[in-house]
This record gives structure tokens, C-alpha cells and sequence, in this order.
């Protein structure tokens, strides 16, 4: 007998509609599976048979084939057991295959019978949507993340004994959205930041019009203090932003089965050790590295200039695509990844350069080296590079608490519905448009001028001031892009310019 229900498979992050095919024939019993599965697919046999004999049922004493199409993609993970169990069922005479004609069945079984979710239960309940089926049957506990899909009828399974029971013509709860995670993020106030008003000033303005930011100061003097506080400044994620964020984190394992939309911003902040497939992606099947995890969010890259040079030069393409490709012998794979950056360094290698109590300790070529350590074409992607001082026992007493978080986001959002008219973010206006929207009076071309002529800016850099310059002017609810506002800009790249000269 053959019977046939529909299924998904994942590989890497990539999810698609799989039809499970099971065969019971003559000849001697055993199991068989192909169609490409991975390791932990083709172990499905020793998790099927304990878990039919602990729900009451009998294992065919027969051949058993179980094909998963396509047969020329591979599939990894165990998404596909509680189908394969139904459709043996079915082609055992032990249920009948009505049901299984427009639904699709996802869950890995446990050796008593009881039905889980599996990694990326959204993608692989988008994948069935797409591939015709109209329910889905899954683990109880990953079902409210299956509802996520508009137009899908979840039905909650927690063990294979009320699988087949629905089978059998019985009834199986229909589940609901899980509700979405709460906004951040009273926990990191821009308030606690005691003076820094340039740091301060710099944040709002990457936050508003998404432009990756380098801080540039001692220990101590509050860049990882910063960083942190960048999420509460930036939107919550939009409903189209908020899928593509929760698919990506439940597709990497990420996400406890069951979870809803993801609201706030994802927050990664690697070590500076990890390996180049850690940080941009790779591995067989592919994973995302954290590049594309903090996609939609904030990547806070700490120790910057202690990164491998040949690590920070791989994220040369993917700040400018926003898209990680890897193409290897078994594919061509692609990740999104549009995070805001946030790299922190300190300004010499014993980190105590400029510091106003503590003298450093390194030579002319000790700071030439470690500046050197960060490659122009890097710099010239970061949009604003700042020092970030040390604050005396004085200045730290002396300064006033300053503006909370959510009056900065209220600014942030106002400038960013500026730029929603306009139809994209200030970061990541093309060439093209910035003559329209960022027209120049004289005073602010012979600025650029300047710039370039007796400053050694690179026609990228004057790109990306631009940019900036546009983004400080809708703070400001101004029309047109002034010179003040292109010179505040400009200033923004004054740590470029001193790291030339220092290499």
C-alpha cells in the first residue's frame, strides 16, 4: 500500500514543501528513506517504532520506503516524523486518507508517542500555506507560532495518539496567534548617560536614519554604555519587519516553539573571537552568522580593531547589499542582513591615548599599527565615527541627567515618517536620489569642496556625509539640506581623517 501527505523540510534557513510518500510492500521488514535526508531525518525508523508501540499500535513487519520529494534538495531535522507515522498508518489500513488530502502534518515524535516542534515552525508553516495546504497539523506547543500564518487552520496535536484520532474522523483543537513580544526597553534609558552630548547627539542621528556608527574612546567611557541604549531609540518592528525577524531567529533556533511576533529590535554583541562563518554565515547545512541575526536590529561590534582584519573586511559587500551570499559545492545560499552597526574601539592599543588622568604608554608606530587594523574601505562605510572622551571626576559631577529615551524616539520617529515619504531610509538612498534630496546651496558645496581638496574625503565618505547631513535636517523638520547641517556632518567624519594621517 502507498500513501501520501504533505510536509515541509528546512535547509539552512530555507524552508519548502516536501511530500512524504510511504510504501509497504513485500520482502524482508526494514526501513528505508530517501530523498536527500540529513542525519537526524534518516534516524526517523528508531524514534517511528518505539513511539507506535508506546501509543498502542503495531509496526508493520514488512518493507517500509518512505520518500521525501523533491529528491534533489536536501532536507534536515525530524519536521517530518509525525507525518511519516500518519501516512504509515494510512498505507497500514490503520487509518483513512481522507484527512490528509488537504492538510499537512509537521512535528518530530519522542519515543512515548508525544508530538514536538522543531526548529523554524513559521517557515515551515509558511512553506505548507505555499505548497497548497489549507490545515496543519503540529506539536501543541508550536501550533500558536504555526497561527502566525494568515489563512492556515492549525489544528494542536500532543501526541500521536490524538494525531490519529483526528485521523480516525475525531477532533483536534485549532489554535490561536501567540501573542506578540512587548516593546522594549525601559531597562537601557539614554537618561542614565551622564554628559557625552556628542555621543548623545550621534545615537539620535544613527537611529533616525539608520547609519552605522563607530565609537572611538578610552575604557570606561561608556561606549558599550551607549550601544546599548540604541534599540530603545529605534521603532518597534513593523508587522512585514517583525515576520521576516521572527522566521529568521525561529529558523535558527532561536525562539522557544510557540513564540509569537518578534516586536523588539534584535541586540547582538559577538566577541571579537569568533570565526568568519560566526559572524557572516556558513556551515553544512548553512547557518546565519551574526550579521544577519541582528538583521532589522542593532550589531554592536566591541573591540573593534581586535577583530581579524580579514573578518571586518568581509563585511565590506554585506554593508553595502544588505544581503550575506554563500556559495559553496552543495548551493548558493543567501541571508538577509540589514542590521544598524555600532563598532567601539579604543583610540591606541594600551587604550589610554587622550585620557585626561592616565598617560599612554604607546609608541607613534603602536598607534599607527592598531589604527591600521581597521581598513579604509571599512571606515569609509561607517557613517558617523565619533571620539567618545573620558569625563573627569569633575565633568561626571557637574553634568545634568540627560533627555529619556522616549523623548529622543519621538524625534527619531518624526524624522523617519520624513523619510518614509521619501520611501526609504536616509542610509540607504541611492546615489541617484541624493542630488534631489540632498541639494546644495554654494556655501555647502564649497564645504564638500573642502573636504575632498585639502581633506583627502573619498568621493564614498562625501556620499555618506551627505546622507547624514539629510537625516540631521529632518531631525530639524527642515525641507532642504543647509550648509550648517552638512558641516555638522562633516564632523562626523573627523576620526577618518586623524586615522589617515596616523597610518
Amino acid at each position: 500500500m502507498l500513501a501520501r501527505v504533505r510536509t515541509a523540510a528546512m535547509w539552512g534557513l530555507e524552508a519548502f514543501p516536501v511530500d512524504c510518500e510511504v510504501d509497504v510492500g513485500p520482502g524482508l521488514p526494514g526501513f528505508a528513506m530517501v530523498g536527500l535526508p540529513d542525519a537526524s531525518a534518516r534516524e526517523a525508523r528508531e524514534r517511528l517504532w518505539p513511539a507506535l508501540r508506546n501509543a498502542g499500535l503495531s509496526p508493520p513487519e514488512r518493507r517500509v520506503t518512505v520518500n521525501l520529494a523533491p529528491a534533489d534538495r536536501r532536507k534536515e531535522g525530524a519536521a517530518a516524523d509525525l507525518a511519516v507515522a500518519l501516512a504509515l498508518l494510512v498505507a497500514t489500513e490503520q487509518g483513512p486518507p481522507e484527512p490528509l488530502a488537504h492538510a499537512a502534518v509537521l512535528g518530530e515524535l519522542a519515543l512515548d508517542g508525544r508530538v514536538r516542534g522543531t526548529r523554524g515552525t513559521l517557515a515551515l508553516a509558511e512553506a505548507v500555506w505555499r505548497g497548497g495546504a489549507h490545515a496543519l497539523v503540529c506539536a501543541k506547543e508550536a501550533a500558536p507560532e504555526a497561527a502566525l500564518v494568515e489563512g492556515l487552520r492549525v489544528l494542536a496535536a500532543g501526541t500521536l495518539t490524538e494525531a490519529l484520532g483526528w485521523l480516525r474522523g475525531g477532533s483536534l483543537p485549532v489554535a490561536s496567534p501567540a501573542p506578540a513580544d512587548p516593546h522594549p526597553d525601559a531597562d537601557h534609558d539614554l537618561a542614565d548617560v551622564r554628559g557625552q552630548a556628542l555621543a548623545r547627539r550621534a545615537l539620535e542621528i544613527a537611529a533616525a536614519g539608520a547609519h552605522h556608527l563607530l565609537l572611538v574612546g578610552p575604557p570606561g567611557a561608556g561606549k558599550s554604555m551607549l550601544a546599548a541604549r540604541l534599540p530603545a531609540l529605534l521603532p518597534p518592528l513593523d508587522p512585514a519587519e517583525a515576520l521576516v525577524v521572527t522566521r529568521l531567529h525561529s529558523a535558527s533556533g532561536l525562539r522557544p516553539p510557540g513564540s509569537g511576533l518578534m516586536r523588539r529590535r534584535p541586540f547582538r554583541a559577538p566577541h571579537h573571537s569568533l570565526s568568519r562563518a560566526g559572524l557572516i554565515g556558513g556551515g553544512s547545512p548553512p547557518r546565519p552568522g551574526e550579521l544577519s541575526l541582528a538583521h532589522h536590529g542593532v550589531l554592536f561590534l566591541d573591540e573593534f580593531a581586535e577583530y581579524p582584519r580579514h573578518l571586518l573586511d568581509a563585511l565590506r559587500e554585506p554593508l553595502e547589499s544588505g544581503v550575506v551570499h554563500l556559495s559553496r559545492a552543495s548551493g548558493h545560499t543567501r541571508f538577509p542582513a540589514r542590521p544598524l552597526v555600532v563598532a567601539a574601539m579604543n583610540p591606541c592599543h594600551c587604550g589610554w591615548l587622550g585620557h585626561p588622568k592616565r598617560g599612554c604608554r604607546c609608541t607613534s608606530g603602536d598607534i599607527a599599527r592598531h589604527t591600521a587594523r581597521v581598513s579604509g574601505p571599512i571606515l569609509d562605510r561607517l557613517d558617523i565615527q565619533i571620539e567618545v572622551p573620558a569625563l573627569t571626576s569633575a565633568e561626571l559631577l557637574r553634568a545634568s541627567q540627560g533627555e529619556a529615551s522616549a523623548l529622543v524616539r519621538e524625534r527619531v520617529l518624526a524624522a523617519r515618517e520624513r523619510q518614509a515619504a521619501r520611501g526609504v531610509l536616509n542610509a540607504l538612498l541611492p546615489n541617484s536620489a541624493l542630488r534631489e534630496h540632498c541639494a546644495l546651496d554654494a556655501p555647502a558645496q564649497r564645504l564638500v569642496a573642502d573636504a575632498v581638496d585639502r581633506g583627502g574625503m573619498s568621493a564614498r565618505a562625501v556620499h555618506r556625509s551627505l546622507r547624514v547631513a539629510r537625516t540631521i535636517a529632518d531631525l530639524a523638520g527642515e525641507k532642504r539640506v543647509s550648509a550648517q547641517r552638512l558641516a555638522e556632518a562633516l564632523q562626523y567624519r573627523a576620526y577618518e581623517g586623524r586615522a589617515a594621517t596616523a597610518t
